[in-house]
């Protein structure tokens, strides 16, 4: 039988569950274990697909094609978990499900409330994860305790660990204990406040993992350990980490974290391989060598919205024994050719990402028309191709009122179209081409020697695509079409021919990247901008 851990959060959101939970399945996955891992959302939407990311961050997709929060990104970077649209879980699913029963006639006449029903579907779907060959489901409970919208949730697992038995389910709390800059002083209250809120629901931490800027001394331990009636073993410190969010899992390893799980959970192990993890940790510590690029995009105030694409750029980094930094430049921003070179003054090359509608594309446009004249390694993903394919039509081929049909339904030239697929589309929420699709690539392409296989899969998050009608042009002006679905209709991923690395795909690779497996699109990029900056060919 499956085991279960549970995460909370209290006294502010954003302390970083995603990152712990994925820690902790990271050090039970070097103990041999096989562990799966979800994530429970309180907002009503059903997932963030029709959310801005200045709301919600980056919409992470699963190779099933859901939408979801982007600490599933963490879960995936972190771990082996093949994570699917059941690891994704919203309010809005659960209402959404329970009324359709409800309509359906399954609940015989009963009045429908939140006990049992509603709880009953949040305990279904912690089960559906406990499969016959996992033997840990870790399940994080997003929002802060004391949150109205968590309630539910938070009274299901406490029922859960009823049901299943408390030798066979644990609470890891993780909670901020904050330093006041005034007086230096570090405060447990919050702490108090935050486990005192659990309590009174039914729920008592087996864990406490103190988020804090400063080191915690004994003292402090044994206050919280006291007044929060855990273990001094179990109040677990998680300083801000210094170089990369990597060092998360050995900071808790340090402290014997996935001792304490196997110790309450009753699971047994050989031993612990952390080597590949610690030999990540020495290049980002000490990296041999720094390279600059820019980050063009329509929501680089929001580190978040990114998230991905910051990362696969990390994990690019340490294939190639180098510190990536990124500058982030808003596209909003650039409205001349003059602006351009002053944002791009002394990078190495050039990344533009995914994003909807038509802001800030003419300033994207600008910086890829740079990077293609100047020889500059660039990199297109998703709205990156179509724009890419937009400025190319308009200066290469001469089509000076190129657009995207997304964009200017008028358009005597709409390189970017709408897919047939998305013609009858009406509902916006899950409804565009998600998930993971084939590509073939072609034989002497760069893309093909990046990937080093001849067909290949990618997740997808678009209504667009090229408008083959353009194909025959964009070949004699010297674009290629390095990349096309199986049976040729599709453009998946495209480059110039006369560049040193130009190259544009549909998908979104960055979804694919872990620190010990980087993705093979980012690694070359970067490997190419290094060997170019130090001289090389």
């Amino acid at each position: 039988m499956a085991k279960h851990i549970f995460i909370t959060g209290g006294v502010v959101s954003s302390l970083g569950k995603g990152l712990t939970s994925a820690s902790i399945g990271l050090l039970l996955e070097s103990r041999g274990l096989k562990i799966n891992i979800q994530k429970f959302d309180p907002y009503i939407n059903v997932d963030p697909g029709t959310m801005s990311p200045y709301q919600h961050g980056e919409v992470y997709v699963t190779d099933d094609g859901a939408e979801t929060d982007l600490d599933l990104g963490h879960y995936e970077r972190f771990t082996h978990a093949k994570l699917t649209r059941d690891c994704s879980v919203t309010t809005g699913q659960i209402y959404g499900e329970v009324i359709r029963r409800e309509r359906h006639g399954d609940y015989l006449g009963k009045t429908v409330q939140v006990v049992p029903h509603i709880t009953n579907e949040i305990k279904r779907r912690i089960r559906k994860l406990a499969t016959d060959d996992v033997d840990v489901v870790i399940s994080e409970i997003g929002g802060t305790v004391g949150d109205i919208e968590g309630l539910p949730f938070l009274e299901a697992i406490r029922q859960f660990a009823l049901e299943e038995g408390r030798e066979n389910v644990m609470f890891i709390h993780l909670t901020l204990v904050p330093r006041l800059s005034a007086t230096g002083e570090i405060k447990t209250k919050p702490t108090q406040h935050s486990v005192g809120k659990l309590r009174e629901i039914g729920i008592q931490p087996d864990i406490l993992i103190c988020r804090t800027v400063a080191r915690l001394n004994k003292e402090v331990r044994q206050k919280i350990s006291l007044f929060c009636n855990v273990p001094l073993d179990c109040v677990i410190e998680e300083k801000d980490a210094e170089y990369s969010i990597y060092e998360v899992p050995v900071m808790l390893a340090r402290q014997n974290t996935d001792i304490l799980v196997m110790k309450h959970l009753g699971l047994k192990s050989d031993g612990k391989d952390m080597r590949e993890w610690t030999n990540i940790l020495k290049i980002l510590r000490k990296p041999p060598r720094t390279i600059e690029v820019a980050l063009v995009g329509k929501y680089v105030e929001l580190y978040d919205s990114y998230k991905s694409v910051y990362e696969a750029l990390t994990h690019a980094g340490i294939a190639n024994r180098a510190k990536v930094d990124v500058r982030r430049v808003s596209s909003d921003s650039l409205k001349s050719a003059r602006d351009v070179r002053a944002a791009l003054k002394g990078v190495k090359g050039v990344v533009v990402p995914g994003g909807f509608g038509h802001r800030g594309t003419e300033g994207m446009m600008l910086a890829i028309n740079h990077a293609r004249r100047k020889k500059l390694p660039f990199l297109g993903l998703c709205m990156g191709l179509q724009v890419a394919c937009m400025e190319f039509a308009r200066n290469v081929c001469a089509l000076k009122d190129a657009n995207s049909a997304e964009f200017a339904k008028d358009t005597t030239h709409p390189v970017i179209t709408l897919m047939d697929s998305q013609g009858n589309v009406v509902d916006m929420g899950g409804t565009m081409r998600l998930g993971a699709y084939p590509c073939r690539l072609l034989k002497g392409s760069k893309a093909r020697r990046a990937y080093g296989a001849e067909e290949i899969s990618e997740r997808h998050r678009h209504r667009y695509e090229f408008n083959n009608a353009y194909r025959d042009i964009f070949e004699k002006k010297g674009m290629i079409f390095s990349g096309l679905s199986p049976d040729g209709l599709l453009v998946e991923m495209v480059e110039l021919k006369d560049h040193p690395w130009f190259i544009a795909t549909q998908a979104h690779p960055e979804f694919g990247s872990k620190p010990t497996r980087p993705h093979p699109l980012f690694r070359a990029f970067i490997k190419t901008a290094l060997d170019l900056a130090a001289g090389k060919k």
